[in-house]
């Protein structure tokens, strides 16, 4: 034989659940926002990384022309040798407050040096 339920036994267990997953939930969302942001500054890290590289292999400011891409307050690194042009954007990201350790994402793209021009 079943016991028979009553009205009104469960009153409260949303609000205990949604007390419960909500918090979850908003982690859930958080984690994502921060994937977002994370995966779009690595591609602007990246454009800015081939822009500054490609300037700088032409004889243009590299860093300059790599700045102008880059998410705001990166790093512009300009390196290389005779033959081959380096450029890295590193920049970071907060996403959730200032207080909490921020995200670091980098781009780096290489090119090769133009010949000089013959007069």
């Amino acid at each position: 034989m079943t016991g028979r339920r009553w009205p009104g036994r469960d009153r409260g267990a949303f609000t205990a659940e949604l007390a419960a997953g909500l918090p979850a939930l908003m982690l859930l969302l958080m984690t994502g926002l921060t994937a977002v942001s994370a995966v779009a500054a690595k591609g602007q890290c990246l454009d800015a990384a081939r822009e500054a590289a490609l300037a700088e292999a032409r004889g243009g400011s590299g860093a300059a022309e790599g700045a102008r891409v880059a998410p705001p307050g990166a790093e512009v690194g300009i390196g290389g040798d005779a033959d081959i042009v380096t450029a890295r954007v590193r920049a970071r990201l907060r996403v959730l407050g200032a207080n909490l350790p921020a995200i670091t994402v980098e781009g780096t793209a290489t090119a090769a040096r133009e010949p000089e021009a013959i007069p």
